[in-house]
């Protein structure tokens, strides 16, 4: 049996992208995939967050929200940003792996109406779904068609 892929998702607040990511590469990638976050600054992860997920099925009550410092020098595949400010950050970082930078508009900064905001963090979480379905592809992790109808909506 193959060893499973390591992936290490870095934002800043690991409260919003970092998490989703997360969530959606165990979901999507399931034993074929450890993925983890961290994020530069973690402020832990609100609660729209785990609302958005949940409206697609993805439980991710059982993550944490970790330092970045967590993980150096930990082994990984590929360790993924989604922000400027964790990219910039990564030049630190002394795990292997490969590094690929999705930047992911912050959701946690958007100000407005309730519906507004939560807009921005379904618009967030299907942007990191469809980055995470095009590398599965690229890198030969299948997806389950029955989990991935559930988090295209339907």
């Amino acid at each position: 049996m193959n060893e499973p892929v390591t992936i290490l998702f870095v934002c800043t607040g690991n409260s919003c992208r970092s998490q989703m990511a997360e969530g959606l590469a165990r979901f999507l990638g399931g034993s074929a995939v450890d993925a983890y976050s961290a994020g530069t600054n973690p402020i832990g992860i609100v609660e729209r967050t785990h609302t958005v997920m949940g409206e697609i099925g993805v439980d991710i009550s059982g993550q944490a929200s970790d330092p970045l410092e967590t993980y150096v020098g930990q082994p990984f595949d590929y360790v993924i940003t989604l922000c400027g400010h964790a990219e910039a950050m990564c030049p630190t970082w002394t795990g292997s792996g490969e590094r690929l930078h999705w930047p992911v508009a912050d959701p946690y900064s958007v100000q407005g109406t309730e519906a507004g905001i939560m807009a921005a963090y379904r618009s967030a979480r299907d942007t990191i779904r469809d980055e995470l379905i095009e590398f599965f592809s690229e890198i030969g992790i299948p997806i389950d068609e029955e989990k991935l109808t559930e988090v295209e909506g339907g």
